[in-house]
Order: C-alpha cells, then structure tokens, then sequence
C-alpha cells in the first residue's frame, strides 16, 4: 500500500488531474498506429467548429466518445480517437469582421483555447492527427480530390436558379435550406440566377438509399429521414403538347391511372416555359406582378404555415395525349421548380390539393378511379378519393384495377411516343459554389481562349490571399480581389482568371474521417494501406440535426473516395449514436436564451471527472440532458465517498491479501454483487451505451462494499474481496471518470497502470443469488416444495410453481381462479 504523507480529507481534483493528463501526454498514452496483430476500433465524435468556447453540449458529446474508446482499449482493441476543427464557414467571417481581425487569427486562436478545454477533460485523444481544415496542408488535397472528380465527370458547372440568402451573401445548397429558411442564420432564401459548381451527387442515388438497409447500426429515424430525402419514386413521365405552340409540357406522375382525370395543368412560377406561354395572351403583365407576388410571399411566409394555394391563368392550354381533351394551364403557387419537372398534372378528384385548387377556381373533377363499394359524385365529393380501385371513365383503360393500369398506361405512352416509364429521385445536385472569402478555393481558372481549365495538380494548393485586397475588409469575397483573381492560363500561358467561388464548408467535413487515418501523409489525399485498416469508422457520435446534410455527404464522398481508388469501404459509418441536447429552464443551452452553464466554472469547481460523471448519469446518451444543479453536486459527493474509503483502507490495511473461502456471508454477498456489477456494466456499455444504468449499477456495488465492511457488523467481507471489488470497480469507472480511478489505483497500491488494464470478466456461478425455497400451497394447503434463485421474478416464481409435478397433481385441469405469489416464500394457487 502508499506509505507517502497522509492523504487529505477531501479529494483535491486539480493536482490529480494535472498530474494525470501530463503523464498521458508525456508517455503518448493514446498515439494510435497500425497494428495487424489487434483488431481496430475507430471511434469519432463529429469535429466542433471552433467557436471559441467549448460548451455542454460539446462536453457530453465528447465524454461520450472518450467512455467508448478507453472501454474498447480495455477490452483489447487498436484504438484510434482522433480530433481536429472544422474550421471554414460564415460565422468566422462575421465574427472576423465584427472584431476587426483575419478570420485565419481569430480560428487559430479560438482553435488553442478549445484544445485546452478539451486537454482539460482529459479527453484521450491521438493529437498527433490533430487537423484544422482551413490549413492548405488540408484542403490542399480536398483540392486535388475536386480535380479528380471532375475528371470523372462528377462536377459540373452551370447557370441555374439558386437559393440566396440575403443575410449570409451566399449561396445554399437544398440540403440547407430548412423549411424556406438557411440553415445558419434562419432568414428566409429566396431564388437568384447564377452561375455555379455542382458535385452529381444523384450519380449515386440508387446505391445512397440502396445501402441504407445495411445500416443497422444507425437510428431508424436517422435512415428514414434520409430514405425520404433521396425520395424515389417510380412513374410516367409524359409530354402535354401546348395548344398553338410547338413547345410541350413535360410531366412526372407516380399515378399514371389517373391520367385521364386531368382537368388542368399547374406550372412553377420559376418554370422556364412561362414567358413562351404567356407572350401575346394579353396576360403578360397580369401573370409577371403574379409571379412577384408570390415570390414577395414566400419570403415573409411563415416556415410553420402552409401557404393558402393560389394560382393565374396563363391564357394557354394543353393537350391531355390519352383523350386528347384541352386543359388549361395554370401558374401555381404550391408547385416547385425544384422537384420533378416543375408541371403538375392536376387530377383534383384523386389529389387533396389539386381539389382544393379546383374548388376555389370552379375547374371540373372528374373521378376515374373507384374504390370498392364506393360511387363517387364530383359535385358531392368534399376530399379528394385516395384510394386504388377500379378504373372509369378511362378509355380502354376503364374495368382495370389500379396497379394493372398503370403499368398498361405506361406502355400505351411508350408504343405511341409521347411518354415512357421513369424513376426519379427528389435528391438533386450539390451546389458547392459560395461567394465568401473563408472557405477552400475552387481549384479552376477561367481562360478567353481555352475556356474553363484545372489547375495542375503540382500547382496545388490554390491558396486564400492572406493580405487584403481592400482595405478595412479582411473578409473581402475572392471576386473583390484582383491579386488573387489574375492569373495565367495552364494550358496556354495567356492571362486569365482564377475561380472565385469557394467550397461549401460541408465539403471539409464530407472525408475529414478519412484523412483522420493518415494525417500526415504528403503523397495524396489518402494513404491507402492505413486508410484500409482504419475505415470505416466503428462508431460514429454526434447531433441528430446533421441525420441528412453531413451524414448525407459523407456517404456520397466516401462512395466516391472508393471509386477513385483511396478506400475499400463504400460507407463511412459502421454505428451511429445521436446523442440528446442539454435542456436548462425546459429549452436548449444557448447564450440567446440565457441559460449556458459554462463548463470551464464546473471544471474548477468539481473537476473534470464530476462534469464527466454528471453528463453521463443524467440521462442515456439518446435522450435530452436537463441540467440539474443538484446532480453535479450528487456525482462529487459519490467520487468523495469512494475517495474517503480507499484512502481509509489504504492508511489501515498493508501487506498482500490471502485467497479467501468465502466463508462468511459478507465475503459472499460482496463476491456476488461484483460478478453482477460487472455483467450489467459491460451489458449496459454494450447495448447502446447507457452509461447511467451502468453507473448506478456502480453504485449499488460500492454501497454493499461499504455495508459488508461496516466494523459494527459482526461479519465483514474479508480483505482479499474487499481488494478484488476495489480494483474492478476502479477498473469499470475509469473510462467515466479516468484521472480519479488512476489516482485511487495508484493509492490502493495496485501493479501497472490503469490504462494497461483488461476488462474485469464475470462468473455467472458466481454472479447468481443463493437459491431460497418456495412453498408450494394448492387452496392454501402446501403440496410442494422448490429451490430457485432468490432473485426471480413474481412471473417466472409463477411459471415455475405450475411445472412443478406435484403441482400439476393437486391442480388436476381444474380452473385456477386466483394466484398469490410472495416472493422468496410462497405460491399459493386457488382453483
């Protein structure tokens, strides 16, 4: 045991955890390197923007990933922890601009305080890997990897209607647009034409939704949210002829058995066909205020409302190819130029919206589709009818079902040339292209002669301007700045200019995992031996909120990073753990509400390990976190307690502990509730990771160990369990609360380090209760007697009454009216 001066009465967290973390730094405790030999865990919490301060929501997140990875080294694994910064975006422009500094100072500088933040966890991370991805020795090779793609034909540039935020100066992509407003700023977009990257994302579509069902350790919700935002769909697409035009309206329905029960035609405002079809109707003028109008409304509408559904008419009609009938065309509030073709064939009766257009502007229903045992009445319908059945007034078509017309409508269109089947997908491209200044510059240049040409790759990186081009604007945007834009053509050497446009932020953080692997490598975005035996990520942590942008991305880029030739795997993460929020005063931390509780006052005041434990135990790591004042105060009180009894057992007790028979019962109740603690920790940690069950089952061992050692028993557990407890439990709570369980280790004496440790295993012999004796009454007179363990439950106590033969004897098939069961004593059945 320690014989050094006596230990203080109250544990003093700030020298043990200093002296923990230096030692982990000095001796490179979690420097992760391959090892063929072990089998690896890779373990990543999603990298924090650098703000400038960690918050709570950071510190439960990052415990979270640190418990899973010192638990996997204990049980043997090649553990790989890795951190960095995703370091570009809008808000370190604003808060550059705001300070009047280089957004490159002000991320530099946030990036060293939150690294000591994160130190001051004693967080086990390999820092060796450490990345920020506004470093060129980063986006250097998110550069080369751009070329690659566009080599391939994945990136493209084109004019197109964008999603323009007014407030960030920058464009969106369709992923950030949530609910009409940016995903940042939460200030409603509005459509602009512009010119832009796109990575073809929808290249992958198929195999993005396809691999979801092997996802099955990821949320359902988080696979559902991103099978409805790939969207497929199967259907027929058909072209509606304009009538006295040459143009046609192209379609998309996935009902094509409804088709003869089009009664109007709706197009988007944004429809590239509108100014053709109203020229020379007299309605120019009309439908143009209509169309700013609606444009007006969509930005001040109310994410949370449903728009009331408005629509003009355009003055043109078109030609319904299967009868031939004249429809009126119709610019509509409700349709969207960003899914399908931007026209919507309008079948009132069997669609609730297009009812309602209908009704509001007096345009015929006419149902054709039946369900069975119903009659459908257009001027008595009051919804739309949803329902398959068999078809009406439909030409040849009518008498067949629902599913068997479709496929027959489809073909008719087909043998006669005006339609085909078609799979679509409401996935579109990834605009990539923003008008900042802090982010990865687009590796292009634009030359009059030769057009648009890749910069070599021996040219890379294509770096930000560091000096200002404009004086008193650090953040000026690359287009306002001449020194970067001229340059000289790589194919021809005339002058030319460079792309201004930089990366879209998602892109960093799109295969930041993957460099994760080999950090240091100078040859090429990937090193593809270590990448290979690091990918995929085993488990991947972080907020719910990025289910469909980042999580959507990273698979795209990891598919692609396969295709290229730099991993095996096609997707990125094997597990996925969306922890909850932390709820203060029923709403999330967060400064505008006045509710942030700052960890680094926590850390001074309890210690890491206390802030560690709470954020732990409060909840399971799925739900919301309420912060509780009151639960930091209880996680300190129990690591003291713990440090008060084993430094009192280190001061008391010397020499090395004998084997015990287990002859007294507290010896054996200690022995027993160790193998139990150990079983349901490692269960607990396991299956979804519900640290607070594990914990409080910790608990609950540490408080027999106190009763079965209590001097004023007449039995106490002897010295050699009371040892054995102490190590397993200091060796279940050390990923939960490392520097305190080092600390106790080194106090109680034990050979090595904790972190050189294995995973304590459990004796289920030894972890079952003693059995006890159930009487067995029939009517209240005993027939029978069984041993079980004394810790079954009332049902299977039940069960176990009516196997029992004699039992069964007295019962004789008679009906059993009642059964009373008092654990540990009787069953008493009633018939």
């Amino acid at each position: 045991m320690n014989d050094s001066k006596p230990f203080p009465t109250k544990y003093d967290f700030k020298p043990v955890e200093k002296k923990w973390q230096d030692s982990w730094t000095s001796l490179g405790s979690y420097k992760a390197e391959e090892n063929s030999l072990k089998e690896k865990y890779y373990v990543l919490e999603m990298f924090p923007y650098p703000s400038g301060r960690i918050h709570m929501g950071h510190v439960r997140n990052y415990t979270i990933g640190d418990v899973v990875a010192r638990y996997k080294r204990l049980r043997g694994f090649n553990v790989l922890h890795p951190m960095g910064w995703d370091a570009f975006g809008l808000p370190a422009e604003n808060a550059a601009q705001k300070n009047n500094t280089h957004p490159a100072k002000w991320t530099y500088e946030n990036i060293d305080y939150m690294r000591a933040q994160l130190k001051q966890l004693g967080l086990s991370y390999d820092w060796s890997r450490e990345f920020a991805t506004c470093s060129p020795d980063y986006y250097r090779w998110e550069q080369q990897l751009f070329l690659e793609m566009y080599e391939k034909g994945l990136i493209y540039r084109k004019i197109t209607t964008v999603n323009w935020c007014n407030t960030c100066q920058t464009v969106l992509a369709n992923e950030q647009v949530i609910e009409g407003a940016c995903w940042r700023c939460d200030e409603l977009v509005h459509p602009r034409n512009m010119s832009g990257w796109f990575f073809k994302i929808t290249a992958y579509a198929e195999e993005l939704l396809s691999d979801l069902d092997a996802l099955t350790g990821w949320p359902e919700k988080v696979v559902t949210m991103q099978k409805n935002w790939i969207g497929k769909s199967t259907g027929l697409r058909c072209d509606f002829q304009v009538a006295g035009l040459p143009e046609a309206i192209s379609i998309f329905t996935t009902r094509p058995d409804t088709v003869f029960g089009v009664t109007f035609m709706s197009i988007a405002t944004e429809h590239p066909l509108l100014e053709t079809l109203i020229a020379g109707t007299g309605r120019e003028e009309a439908i143009r205020l209509f169309v700013e109008e609606i444009h007006e409304e969509k930005l001040r509408q109310n994410i949370e409302e449903e728009p009331e559904k408005k629509g003009l008419f355009t003055g043109r009609y078109c030609i319904n190819p299967f009868n031939n009938e004249k429809i009126p065309i119709y610019v509509a509030n409700f349709v969207l130029m960003g899914y399908g073709t931007g026209a919507v064939m309008a079948v009132p009766a069997h669609d609730q919206r297009d009812f309602e257009f209908a009704r509001k502007y007096t345009l015929p229903i006419v149902p054709v589709v039946l369900p069975e045992g119903q009659i459908l009445q257009a001027q008595v319908m009051e919804t739309a009818s949803t329902i398959p059945g068999k078809l009406v007034n439909s030409g040849s078509f009518t008498g067949l079902d629902s599913v068997e017309a479709q496929s027959a409508i489809i073909e008719h269109a087909r043998s006669h040339g005006f339609g085909d089947s078609l799979v679509t997908y409401r996935l579109r491209d990834w605009g990539i292209s923003r008008q900042r200044y802090w982010g990865a510059p687009i590796p292009m240049v634009h030359c009059d002669s030769c057009g648009i040409v890749p910069v070599p790759s021996e040219k890379l990186p294509v770096t930000l301007p560091e000096d200002p081009d404009i004086s008193k604007n650090e953040c000026a945007p690359l287009s306002q700045r001449p020194g970067f834009i001229r340059t000289r053509c790589p194919r021809c050497d005339e002058e030319a200019r460079r792309e201004t446009d930089t990366m879209d932020t998602f892109v960093e953080s799109s295969w930041y995992f993957a460099r994760f692997a080999c950090s240091d490598y100078r040859q090429d975005p990937l090193d593809r031996k270590k990448s290979s035996y690091w990918l995929a990520v085993d488990q991947y942590i972080g907020g719910v909120e990025h289910a469909i942008l980042h999580l959507l991305y990273s698979r795209f880029f990891t598919k692609v990073l396969r295709d290229l030739g730099y991993l095996d795997v096609g997707e990125p993460f094997t597990n996925l753990l969306t922890q909850g929020m932390v709820i203060k005063d029923g709403a999330k931390m967060s400064k505008s509400k006045g509710n942030v509780v700052d960890p680094d006052q926590l850390i001074n005041q309890y210690g890491a390990d206390t802030v560690r434990l709470f954020s732990l135990f409060a909840a399971p790591p799925e739900r919301d976190l309420e912060w509780n004042a009151q639960g930091v105060e209880g996680a300190s009180r129990f690591l003291n307690r713990v440090y008060r009894y084993i430094i009192s057992f280190a001061e008391q007790q010397g020499g090395v502990a004998a084997q015990t028979d287990f002859a007294s019962e507290p010896s054996r109740a200690l022995h027993r509730k160790m193998h139990q603690t150990i079983r349901k920790f490692t269960f607990d940690i396991e299956n979804d990771f519900h640290f607070n069950t594990a914990i409080s089952a910790a608990m609950e061992l540490f408080n027999t160990l106190l009763l079965t050692t209590d001097e004023n028993n007449a039995e106490q557990a002897e010295r050699s369990v009371v040892m054995e407890t102490i190590r397993n439990l200091l060796v279940l709570l050390y990923p939960m609360v490392p520097h305190f369980c080092s600390e106790m280790w080194s106090i109680a004496g034990f050979a090595q380090s904790l972190d050189q440790q294995n995973w304590p295993a459990w004796d289920e012999d030894a972890a079952r209760e003693d059995l006890v004796t159930i009487v067995i009454q029939v009517n209240g007179k005993v027939r029978s007697r069984i041993e079980v363990e004394s810790d079954i439950s009332a049902e299977a106590l039940e069960k176990e009454a009516f196997a029992d033969e004699n039992a069964k004897r007295f019962i004789a098939g008679k009906p059993v009216k009642k059964v009373v069961v008092v654990q540990k004593k009787l069953v008493n059945i009633v018939v």
